[in-house]
Formats: structure tokens, sequence, C-alpha cells
């Protein structure tokens, strides 16, 4: 005696607006990352697309790819031919030190506008913690200090 597994019936598959509603992804979003490659649908049941129950995992790093800054473009390169992650680690940290040193001019920002908000200076060009910070809100120099 043989068994045989079908493992497509063993996949939990779910349509479109389940998909959308499960992930918090509009289904016209959903169908644009078909149209371009991010998603693949398993089938139709009616008119209503079909996905695979991984589609949801697919997702999250879509938007966690797109919350990190990274391109539509940029991340369907992060998914192998079989529509598994294949992230490109160099690529990661490269992208993690673009936010690192984001990070340290919007906290230079907000320490600069705290301090604008509450300096008791008469004038804030006069006071030496509104010109240190100004400087670190603004790396590429400030341009009447040139030359």
């Amino acid at each position: 005696m043989q068994l045989q597994v079908n493992l497509k019936s063993s996949m939990k598959i779910v349509d479109i607006g389940e998909l959308a509603k499960s992930s918090g992804v509009t289904t016209s979003a959903l169908r644009y990352y078909e149209e371009v490659g991010l998603i693949q649908s398993v089938g139709r049941s009616g008119l209503r697309r079909q996905y695979s129950e991984d589609t949801l995992l697919q997702l999250a790093l879509i938007s966690l790819g797109k919350a990190a800054g990274f391109s539509l473009e940029e991340i369907k390169g992060m998914f192998g031919k079989d529509r598994k992650p294949d992230l490109p680690r160099p690529a990661l940290h490269q992208r993690a030190d673009e936010l690192d040193r984001q990070v340290r001019r919007m906290t230079a920002l907000s320490s600069l506008l705290r301090h604008v908000a509450e300096c008791p200076a008469p004038s804030h060009l006069v006071c030496p913690k509104f010109r240190k910070l100004l400087r670190m809100a603004c790396p590429e120099g400030l341009p009447y200090e040139k030359g």
C-alpha cells in the first residue's frame, strides 16, 4: 500500500478579502504587489484571487522593508525564485547604518527644537548650547561659519 500526500490540499488558502483583513494591506495594494511580482496568487475562486497562507509572511516582510526605506524593487530582490526570503545581509547592514545616522540627526533636531522652545537667552544666536546643537543638526556646516 502506497500513501500519496497532496501538499496543496494541506496548505491553507485565503481569498484576497481575507488576506487584506488579516494583513491590513488593501486589496488594491495586493493586486499591485501581484502585478509587480512581489506576491503570487495560487488561483481564483470565481473572480476572487486566492493566496497561500505564506503570503502573510511575505506581506510582513514587504511592510518591514517599506518601513526601513527600501523600494518595492529592492524588496522584490529580497525574495528568491521560490518566493522565500533571501535577505541580503550587506544591504541590510548598510540600510541600518543609514537609519542610525537619521536617528542621530533627528535626535539632534529634537534637542535643538526643545532648547529653542525653552531657552531664556534674549537671542538664540548668542546661546552657546543653541550654536552647538545647530552644528550637530547641520553636519555639513553652517553657511555663515564657512571660510
